[in-house]
């Protein structure tokens, strides 16, 4: 019997004939039993038999019941066609639910125990977000696939007999831990905002989506998460993380780890959004990013930003550094949409496709920042802090990327001799 379900009478009236082994008594079964019946049957029963017929008889006519004690629940699949026809008595028909594939329960009703879940036993989606769980039995729901319990109670969640579960959103919850190994068929996973200080998702090798930001975290490999392309680990504990092996990424964040020292992009070339501010980075290498469109880095170490080859970019947030070199000249300086360079104090020179254009656009920036299509050297900035380079010319007056004279704003020349 399915767990949670009070049995109903489905009593075999053959079964008890084929048991008489003499005739004693004659009964005509119509007149005990309410059902209409399209001719009389005649039943030969031992007086014994009869008995048992009559002590089972108040059971023949309910049909099996499904244990529903909590009454928001029960109002909600009672008024979803899904109930008994009798409200509060905690019951719900089983066979009105046993085949049911999905299932959304309101918020506003907020039934705190899904108690009787169990007897869906065909659901592939259950949506239970926002409501009052402190804990939800999954074990019988073998057919689920796809598990939102967003914004619960949770402390404990158990998705061991949960095989097929491809999407999971369990995040703002309070669990303490989570065990997705034997959800290897998972490719969403967001457990966002619970008090996780472990997380293990090596056997979860189909993943594409992860989202684990919000929790202690000190360290998480997903090196056998090729498949990646979203991944959010921001504001945990982390100090350095491999995603050497994720070359499909195209979203990370990894904001306010505030101990993160460590962040190897190379390798991943298709990144088109990128969020680790708030951490002590000293190097950012983005300059083999030609799809890169969102860059928020500020708040760190950082040194140096080429971002020449990003074509794409239309924010760029790196403030809050200790930056000497900046190059945005990519040609398309005009699709930026937000720009901020402020407190860099370092820098002195920024690397522009149009002076003109970024003068008038690209306001948040200190007072000793100027722009250029070609800055000097950083030795030649050093002895030339606010003043604006307009070009370099070899000894004959042309202009050339490897100038012997330094045309300044104000006037001035400077003359570089390199000797070899």
């Amino acid at each position: 019997m399915i767990s949670g379900a009070k049995s109903g009478a489905n009593f075999s009236f053959n079964a008890c004939c084929n048991l008489v082994k003499r005739v004693e008594v004659l009964i005509l079964l119509p007149r005990l039993f309410p059902f209409s019946f399209s001719h009389k049957i005649l039943y030969y029963c031992s007086m014994k038999k009869l008995l048992l017929i009559l002590l089972y008889l108040p059971l023949i006519s309910l049909a099996q019941q499904t244990y529903v004690p909590d009454d928001a629940f029960e109002g909600f699949l009672e008024a979803n066609g899904m109930g008994n026809g009798i409200s509060n008595d905690d019951y719900v028909t089983t066979s009105n639910i046993d085949t049911v594939t999905i299932l959304n329960i309101l918020y506003f009703l907020y039934p705190s125990d899904l108690t009787g879940i169990g007897d869906f036993t065909l659901l592939e989606q259950l949506n239970c977000s926002d409501l009052q769980l402190t804990n939800l039995d999954l074990s019988q729901n073998t057919a689920l696939t796809e598990l939102d319990c967003y914004n619960n109670q949770l402390t404990f969640l158990d998705l061991s007999n949960n095989s097929a579960l491809s999407t999971l959103f369990c995040d703002a919850n309070q669990l303490i831990s989570l065990d997705v190994s034997a959800n290897t068929a998972l490719t969403e996973l967001d457990c966002e905002g619970n008090d996780l200080t472990s997380l293990d998702v090596s056997a979860n090798t189909a993943l594409t989506e992860l989202d684990c930001a919000g929790n202690d975290l000190i360290s998480l490999d997903v090196s056998a998460n090729t498949a990646l392309t979203y991944l959010n680990f921001g504001e945990n504990d982390l100090i350095s993380i491999d995603v050497s092996a994720n070359t499909a990424l195209t979203y990370l964040n990894c904001e306010r780890n505030w101990v993160l020292t460590d962040l190897d992009v190379s390798a991943n070339s298709d990144l088109e959004y990128l969020n680790c501010h708030d951490n002590l980075l000293n190097i950012l290498d983005v300059s083999n990013k030609l799809s890169l469109i969102y860059l928020y880095c500020q708040d760190n170490k950082i040194t140096s930003l080429d971002l020449s080859q990003s074509s794409n970019l239309i924010e760029l947030s790196c403030g809050d550094n200790q930056l000497t070199s900046l190059n945005i000249r990519n040609g398309n300086n005009n699709n930026l949409t937000y720009f901020s360079c402020d407190d860099n104090f370092s820098l002195n020179c920024i690397n522009v496709d149009d002076v003109a254009w970024a003068t008038t656009n690209l306001t948040d920036i200190d007072s000793q920042h100027y722009f250029s299509t070609n800055c000097p050297p950083l030795s030649i900035q050093e002895h030339s802090l606010k003043k604006e380079y307009l070009k370099g010319i070899d000894l004959l007056g042309r202009e050339t990327n490897q100038p012997l004279f330094y045309i300044y704003g104000d006037g001035t020349v400077e003359k570089r001799i390199v000797i070899e």
